[in-house]
C-alpha cells in the first residue's frame, strides 16, 4: 500500500463543508481556528455481526489496500456505500490526463463522501493512508453533519507493507489501544488482526432493535 505525503488535503466546496466553522475568520480578525471535534471513543470487540447507526461515516484503514477492499466487499451489506480513493482512480485513468488523476480523484472523492453524509446516507471510506492527516478531513466533514464516526483497524497484510507504512500502522495500533482516538473526534474503534478478521461477517447500517 503506497503512503502518501502528509501535506496532501482533501477540498470540500462550500456544500459539502456545511457548518465547518474552521473555515469562519475569528470576529477579533485572528487566525481561524479549527472546531473541537474531540469525544469519547469507545473500544469495539470483534463479533459476527456489527451494526453502526444509520448515516455514519466508518473509516476502514490497513497497510494493504488488497485486504482492505476484499474485507469490506465480504461483509458489508450495503456495498454501494464503500468509497475509496483506489476506486475513483481506477475509473479515472484513461480519461483525464495522467498528471491530473490524483487531484481529480481526490475532488471527486470529496465530492461523493459530502454529497451522501449531507443526504444523510452511510458511508464506508477505504483509507488511502493510515497517519491522523488522511482521517481529519473526513472526520470534520462527517463531525460539521452531526454523523457519527467510526473506525476499524484491519491489520491484514502488515507484512508486505512498506516500511513507512508499518510505522504508520503502528501509531495508529498505539493511539487505538490507549483511547487517543477520541481526540480525532472518532467515536468507537475496532481492531482486527488475524482469526479476528474472520470472526467479522456482516456490517449493518441499522438502528437498534427495539426492546420486545
Amino acid at each position: 500500500m503506497s503512503t502518501n505525503p502528509p501535506t496532501r488535503s482533501v477540498k470540500f466546496s462550500d456544500d459539502e463543508r456545511g457548518g465547518w466553522s474552521s473555515d469562519r475568520p475569528r470576529r477579533d480578525g485572528g487566525a481561524r481556528r479549527p472546531v473541537d471535534v474531540s469525544t469519547r471513543c469507545r473500544t469495539l470487540t470483534p463479533s459476527d455481526r456489527l451494526r453502526y447507526s444509520p448515516g455514519s461515516l466508518l473509516l476502514i484503514a490497513s497497510p494493504s489496500a488488497a485486504e482492505r477492499d476484499r474485507f469490506a466487499t465480504r461483509v458489508l451489506e450495503d456495498r454501494n456505500a464503500y468509497l475509496s480513493l483506489d476506486k475513483v482512480r481506477a475509473l479515472l485513468r484513461g480519461r483525464v490526463p495522467a498528471e491530473q488523476v490524483e487531484e481529480r480523484a481526490l475532488e471527486l472523492l470529496a465530492a461523493a463522501v459530502g454529497r451522501r453524509i449531507a443526504a444523510g446516507d452511510s458511508v464506508v471510506l477505504g483509507l488511502d493512508g493510515l497517519a491522523a492527516e488522511e482521517r481529519e478531513p473526513w472526520v470534520r466533514l462527517a463531525h460539521a453533519s452531526r454523523r457519527p464516526r467510526h473506525l476499524i483497524l484491519l491489520e491484514a497484510g502488515r507484512d508486505e507493507a512498506e516500511e513507512d507504512a508499518r510505522a504508520a500502522l503502528d501509531e495508529l495500533r498505539r493511539a487505538l489501544v490507549a483511547g487517543e482516538l477520541g481526540e480525532e473526534g472518532i467515536q468507537t474503534a475496532l481492531r482486527l488482526s488475524g482469526g479476528t478478521v474472520a470472526e467479522v461477517k456482516k456490517i449493518v447500517f441499522r438502528p437498534p432493535p427495539r426492546d420486545e
